[in-house]
């Protein structure tokens, strides 16, 4: 090759315009709910920050249905590029893709994990004339008569919490289904059902007035909405954690450049004061996580959950 070729060629590279970097136009959250639910809220204060941090434009679009499976099927078959993100949870994620009969689903052969966006603990209360003020007490009344246990429809994590405390303490109890979480707190409230299992934003007004008695919060630390409450594993339920978490999904195959700086965004967000003073208020508290931890995290969180709704034979509803 003579020298002009080779001087050509360099000075081709050179005037060749730079690899645009991600992101070049506006990303999408896909969110499995309809607006104005938990997940949507939280969405929603993720991609005001997250426009600063990435200095584009971020769209949330709301695809629910099927338990959140309309959405995750939407994103995991979207090109893997980073302009289509999940804002997944333990419901779409792990638990409606075993109810609708999706035998062998491996989350990891569809998405890969990005980082948790936020973590709501749910509260165990019950209607004050039971009787019980902590959860020895509870426990020992559990052991000696039937109870009554409302949930917000079978296969949501407050069903799948009271299978497992069933199974630890261990006791039978009587669930009831309900048709979301007003429901629920209106059975409760009435009388017809012993004791409830809430996130927190839900159960928060209640226990204000007096109205139910907190016993114990499902999560690993004490919630900040109520710090006096102790957590199931203070409470004797030795490493014990049960939360609704939402979470950042891209589909499988994105790259791990475009995964890292949606990520690094992603921290950053979580890191602002303001955005952690709003998700206290809506029950939840924030931890940044790097994809890989939060890739064990949802290991762990299938592990503990899948034999549970595999043996309750759940089906849609």
């Amino acid at each position: 090759m003579t020298k002009f070729a080779l001087f050509l060629g360099a000075l081709l590279l050179a005037v060749q315009p730079a690899r645009a970097e991600w992101p070049e136009r506006p990303v999408r959250l896909v969110v499995p709910f309809a607006a104005g639910g938990n997940i949507d809220v939280a969405a929603r204060i993720a991609a005001e920050g997250l426009q600063k941090a990435l200095g584009q434009t971020i769209v949330i679009d709301n695809r629910a249905g099927a338990g959140g499976l309309i959405a995750s099927d939407h994103v995991a078959s979207s090109p893997p590029d980073g302009y289509t993100v999940f804002i997944g949870g333990n419901g779409p994620l792990l638990f409606a893709p075993l109810v609708a009969g999706r035998t062998g689903f491996d989350w990891r052969q569809k998405f890969e994990a990005v980082g948790p966006l936020n973590f709501t603990p749910l509260v165990l209360q019950v209607r004050p004339s039971l009787g019980v003020k902590t959860m020895a007490e509870f426990v020992d009344l559990a052991k000696k008569k039937p109870l009554n246990m409302g949930s917000g429809g079978a296969g949501s994590t407050n069903h799948l919490l009271s299978e497992l405390l069933q199974e630890i303490i261990p006791a039978k109890w009587t669930t009831a289904h309900y048709r979301g979480n007003a429901p629920v707190v209106t059975a409760l409230l009435g009388g017809e059902i012993d004791f409830a299992i809430e996130q927190v934003s839900v159960a928060l007004p209640l226990l204000r007035d007096g109205r139910t008695i907190p016993l114990a919060v499902s999560s690993r630390t004490r919630s900040p909405m109520l710090p006096a409450v102790p957590t199931l594993a203070e409470a004797g339920f030795k490493d014990f954690e049960g939360v609704t978490w939402t979470g950042f999904l891209v589909p499988a195959g994105t790259p791990k450049p475009v995964i890292a700086r949606l990520s690094s965004a992603l921290a950053k967000v979580l890191e602002d004061k303001g955005v952690q003073e709003r998700m206290n208020a809506a029950g939840s508290v924030t931890q940044a996580m790097s994809p890989e931890a939060f890739a064990d995290y949802l290991n762990r969180e299938n592990a503990k959950w899948a034999p549970i709704v595999q043996r309750l034979n759940l089906k849609p509803n």
